[in-house]
């Protein structure tokens, strides 16, 4: 392989995180899509001592925003967002996000 297809090819392999996450109104937090894609099977989980009501896997659309409430007492001491979805090719993802 020369070193110009190596470079390539690292360059293919990062996929920047698809969401912006609001925390500005807690309890209530939105994480948009802001990529060109359609997002599936997005679903929510949290590591650590704060809650949130169950939610069904969704769909985002390019641009559409998925409202979370989450409660707990220093979030950002003791809680992280999980967000998995899956990519239009299939790939399935986690994010981890704090508070």
């Amino acid at each position: 392989m020369n070193p110009m297809d190596a470079t390539q090819t690292r360059a293919t392999l990062a996929y920047p995180v698809p969401f912006v996450f609001d925390r500005s109104t807690p309890p209530r937090y939105r994480l948009r899509n802001a990529s060109l894609e359609t997002l599936t099977g997005v679903r929510f989980s949290l590591l650590g001592a704060g809650s949130m009501p169950v939610q069904a896997p969704i769909t985002l659309e390019p641009g559409e925003v998925a409202e979370i409430r989450i409660h707990g007492d220093d979030l950002a001491r003791s809680t992280v967002l999980v967000v998995r979805w899956h990519r239009e090719n299939g790939d399935e993802y986690l994010w981890r996000a704090s508070f």
